[in-house]
């Protein structure tokens, strides 16, 4: 079977009750594989896609569920921080923004307990202490970026800032965002429409249109734990003085609904940028490979210098909110399965995606079942391992 190019891909199997759809090509089979294990071990179908590209071709296209279809455009939750944080490496990589400036010599009002001395380096890397505020957020709120920005910056940072690092779950596309807005009078959005997003040809959207919601959005759906996934999350509890509900807006009287926030029409609509995107795995993965290796003919986005400083750990240790080690680059994260030239983004609901200037792949994987108890899902670890074992 050959696809339109010509490629030999491997065409649609059964897999148990859930049927795995698309297309790999030759020497890509091993990811299909276990792209149908993932679904075969689920104990509902996941309602997912994964696609991956080398050296700028879509070499593995693949998708699976009753209610998933290729194109099906669903939230990708903090997978579009990797966006945000792509103009942003733009823009510095452009020289119109410069990473060791204070961010107050851009915002003037981002002042008081330490904040005038941090660095857009510093703010970037999730260093502002700036995770939330302690009433917290509406997800109303939370859609409207310059009011989160300018609550933040009145307010008093979780530590000094500059001095540790900790997931800015909601927030830091605001933050980054307000910086943007003070240097181009331009939204992050605006800018990854206009240099991003339209001309690579991108199914990725912050901010997503009434007409695309209508045809090809559907909501991501509820988690399903088993009662031994619930039984090892109630064996865990948090440290009382845990900053992960602060940072995932749980600390307010009516804690949020990550479900509610993904599936909410005003955050569908103008995507906020720390976790309010729409996209397919296609369009994540092909914004990534056009980072780093161009696609359809269009050069690479980044410089190889611009991508290996945004790639690189900045500030070492344990993040104060999630408690992972060496975390971040600047505004992504490090992907220490896949290499230290790497960088991406995972979302909530499970999803990740990656880009690796070492190998020239890129990676997204999506998931409209949400994942127990969130985040990267841990089918990513097994679907990452059969895409860099083909390269190497």
């Amino acid at each position: 079977m050959t696809d339109q190019s010509g490629q030999r891909v491997q065409p649609d199997q059964e897999n148990g009750a859930e049927a795995v759809h698309g297309t790999v090509e030759a020497g890509w089979e091993s990811v299909r594989v276990e792209f149908e294990a993932v679904v075969a071990a689920e104990p509902h179908n996941p309602e997912a896609q994964l696609a991956v590209y080398r050296d700028g071709r879509q070499v593995v296209d693949l998708w699976t569920g009753a209610h998933t279809g290729a194109d099906t455009l669903g939230p990708v939750y903090s997978i579009t921080k990797g966006a945000a944080h792509l103009v942003v490496a733009l823009l510095v990589q452009d020289g119109v923004l410069e990473l060791d400036r204070e961010v107050s010599s851009y915002w003037p009002e981002f002042t008081g307990g330490g904040k005038e001395r941090l660095t857009l380096r510093g703010l970037i890397a999730h260093t502002s202490g700036l995770v939330n505020t302690p009433e917290g957020f509406s997800i109303d709120e939370l859609a409207d970026e310059p009011l989160v920005a300018a609550r933040l910056a009145a307010g008093d940072p979780y530590w000094e800032p500059g001095t540790a690092y900790g997931y800015h779950a909601f927030v830091i596309a605001a933050l980054t965002g307000e910086v943007v807005r003070r240097a181009t009078g331009r939204s992050i959005r605006e800018l990854f429409e206009e240099r991003v997003r339209a001309p690579y040809g991108l199914d990725f959207h912050i901010g997503l249109s009434e007409e695309l919601a209508r045809e090809r959005w559907a909501p991501v759906l509820p988690a399903l734990p088993t009662e031994e996934q619930l039984a090892a999350f109630a064996q865990n509890p948090l440290p009382q003085d845990s900053l992960l509900p602060v940072a995932f807006n749980m600390h307010r009287e009516t804690p949020m609904d990550l479900v509610e926030y993904g599936n909410s029409p005003r955050i569908r609509a103008l995507g906020p940028a720390s976790a309010g995107g729409s996209a397919t795995a296609r369009g994540v993965a092909r914004m990534y490979a056009a980072a780093i290796s161009g696609v359809a003919g269009l050069p690479p986005l980044l410089k190889p210098e611009t991508a290996a400083e945004f790639a690189r750990v900045h500030l070492r240790g344990t993040d104060r909110v999630t408690t992972e080690e060496n975390h971040f680059g600047l505004g992504f994260e490090t992907q220490p399965l896949v290499g230290p030239q790497a960088f991406g983004h995972c979302g909530a609901a499970g999803g990740n995606a990656w880009a690796d200037p070492a190998t020239g792949l890129a990676y997204a994987y999506t998931r409209r079942r949400f994942f127990f108890p969130g985040g990267s899902a841990t089918e990513n670890t097994r679907l990452t391992a059969a895409a860099v074992a083909v390269v190497r």
